[in-house]
């Protein structure tokens, strides 16, 4: 996996639960902020061992080739259980280290209502361990660390957009991240089996930020989600 290093601090970390979650709630966002020269990171909690398609291996390469088109400075992924994210203090205890390791000024996080439970077992995580990385007597013996904002991604069900990013001119980049997930949005060999992804999902997913982007006569867009008031200095 791509690492830091020094140790450098990260501008912007995600998280998902599996690899390719960032990247389809995302990657247009994450290919404009590193084009831009900033420091971007990708924390997967799981490997994607339930996935009915690809194995462990072949998904760490893919995750690997999905970063190396986005250009993040780093990837990592804890090992939790996939289909086995719970809110646990162990669970966040992880997180947390994370967080305190890479010290970002922004923190993104699956939207907390999606069809598939381990998304929304990730944004309650997230949530949980950003308000605990800044708390400097949780885990004492590392330091403390305050993240400026967090926002929520949105992967496969949405709701109105506080924010949006204009991804247009990276698109093709997105679309390159996605298309590295090739055992996951192809049924390729002899045992790959159909599944919800394999049937017109990136079609989908661009069709979804089409739509977004035609709210301001954009031809793609990204949208996210704030549990706090967007807060700007003036306008």
């Amino acid at each position: 996996m791509i690492t830091a290093a020094g140790m450098e601090t990260l501008d912007i970390l995600i998280f998902g639960a599996h690899p390719d979650d960032a990247e389809i709630g995302m990657g247009g966002t994450i290919a404009k902020h590193t084009a831009a020269g900033l420091r971007v990171g990708i924390c997967d909690l799981t490997l994607a061992e339930m996935s009915s398609n690809g194995t462990v291996e072949s998904r760490k390469k893919e995750a690997e080739a999905a970063a190396e088109v986005l250009k993040l400075a780093m990837r990592s992924n804890l090992e939790m259980p996939d289909r086995g994210l719970y809110l646990t203090p162990e669970h966040v205890e992880r997180i947390v280290l994370e967080i305190r390791k890479w010290k970002p000024r922004l923190v993104f996080a699956p939207y907390w209502e999606d069809r598939h439970p381990d998304h929304i077992a990730c944004s309650k995580l997230v949530q949980e361990a950003v308000f605990n990385a800044k708390l400097r007597r949780y885990m004492p013996e590392v330091p403390a660390h305050t993240v400026g904002e967090s926002y929520f991604y949105f992967i496969n069900d949405i709701v109105e957009p506080g924010v949006m990013v204009n991804v247009t001119d990276v698109y093709e980049q997105k679309t390159a991240a996605l298309r590295a997930y090739r055992t996951q949005f192809e049924a390729v060999g002899n045992d790959a089996v159909q599944t919800p992804l394999t049937q017109g999902y990136l079609e989908r997913v661009e069709a979804r930020d089409k739509l977004l982007g035609q709210k301001r006569s954009l031809p793609f867009a990204e949208g996210f989600i704030s549990k706090l008031p967007y807060l700007t200095e003036q306008f």
